[in-house]
């Protein structure tokens, strides 16, 4: 997994992510504020011994982490309710590109910890 991690002086602390993984880093942007990053870390290293799963259910992006691995689902997904099809006429469709997402336990770990490094001025 590719991230980069940005100190923007208007927008604050940001991360790019490589395509694949945009979702992932909408959701650090977005969903995850940096005063519970280090609470959420150590909830992750909990993983396995209390519970087996943890869901977050955020504003826009739904995250399901197991000590196997972290899946990323924009709450888009799950709209069964509104009829596309009332939209063709605008050539509107919704694309499903970019509104999953997915990676390993250990590099979600991994892109934790450096994040919580990177918002605590330690990197």
């Amino acid at each position: 997994m590719e991230y980069q991690f940005i100190r923007d002086p208007i927008t604050g602390y940001r991360v790019r992510m490589s395509q694949e993984h945009a979702l992932v880093g909408r959701w650090l942007n977005e969903e995850l504020a940096i005063a519970d990053v280090k609470q959420f870390v150590q909830q992750m290293d909990m993983l396995g011994q209390d519970q087996e799963e943890i869901r977050l259910e955020g504003k826009e992006v739904r995250l399901t982490l197991s000590k196997d691995e972290a899946l990323f689902e924009a709450h888009t997904l799950y709209q069964n309710e509104v009829d596309l099809s009332r939209y063709e006429d605008d050539f509107l469709e919704l694309d499903e590109d970019g509104l999953m997402a997915g990676c390993g336990f250990e590099d979600f770990r991994a892109l934790m910890l450096d994040w919580q490094a990177f918002t605590q001025g330690r990197r």
